[in-house]
């Protein structure tokens, strides 16, 4: 397999070990997450250490830790966060959520996760596919409970989903105090559904504020000016 990386602006992803590939449900992510007044941060199950980097870039003073299960991804996000330029301020862990959570004391203001969505069905996929994709390992109920004990008081936490996922989500996280505040529904299209929830959730709630981000227009790569904006400090071709 090519050990070509995926170029960013300031930083290169290599991810040719990785269960998952760059793309764009952890761009999404890392470019649209509140980082305002975060001091520390988790990224849950990094994959490439993508978003954990992008966070890094955004905020000069973010402290980042990661968490990764895979011992391959963990291998090439370690090795991606080493080579880039904020790596005194990214620390990652070869830990489930589970154990990790267990095991720290550490409060943060900010969690971030881009989590495992299928509950159900059987996969061809290999055992490290199946682990980032599938539910199985980090079931929702064990991510909000970490979630609730790791978060600080004020804190943020935000993840995306795809549709179905994430509107199933919202009603579990209200189970463990955990209300969604921020919501921007995502179309790969303007002629197209939602495909995606962006969500950040906290422990006060309050009404949602709901928004709506269209990725691109008819063409491939005809990007919209919002998702241009969103991206621009990351994509080398915005």
């Amino acid at each position: 397999m090519s050990r070509k990386p995926f170029h960013f602006k300031q930083f290169d992803i290599y991810h040719d070990q990785c269960a998952f590939k760059v793309g764009t449900d952890g761009v999404l992510l890392g470019a649209w997450t509140d980082i305002e007044g975060a001091s520390r941060a988790l990224d849950i199950g990094t994959g490439s250490g993508l978003i954990a980097i992008m966070l890094a870039q955004r905020h000069l003073a973010l402290h980042m830790d990661a968490v990764e299960i895979d011992e391959a991804s963990f291998l090439q996000a370690q090795q991606n966060m080493q080579a880039c330029r904020w790596s005194n301020r990214l620390q990652i862990f070869h830990q489930s959520l589970q154990d990790f959570a267990k095991d720290t004391t550490q409060q943060y203001d900010l969690i971030v996760s881009n989590p495992p969505y299928f509950n159900t069905g059987t996969t061809k996929q290999n055992q490290a596919k199946k682990n980032a994709r599938h539910t199985a390992t980090l079931p929702y109920q064990d991510l909000l409970k970490a979630v609730k004990k790791m978060l600080t008081n004020e804190g943020r936490f935000c993840l995306i989903l795809p549709t179905i996922e994430g509107q199933i989500f919202q009603k579990q996280a209200e189970k463990y105090g955990l209300f969604c505040t921020q919501l921007v529904e995502v179309h790969p299209k303007h002629d197209k559904g939602v495909e995606r929830l962006l969500m950040q959730f906290e422990q006060i709630e309050k009404p949602p504020i709901i928004s709506r981000l269209v990725i691109q227009f008819e063409q491939r790569n005809d990007y919209t000016p919002a998702y241009i904006e969103l991206t621009k400090d990351f994509y080398t071709i915005m």
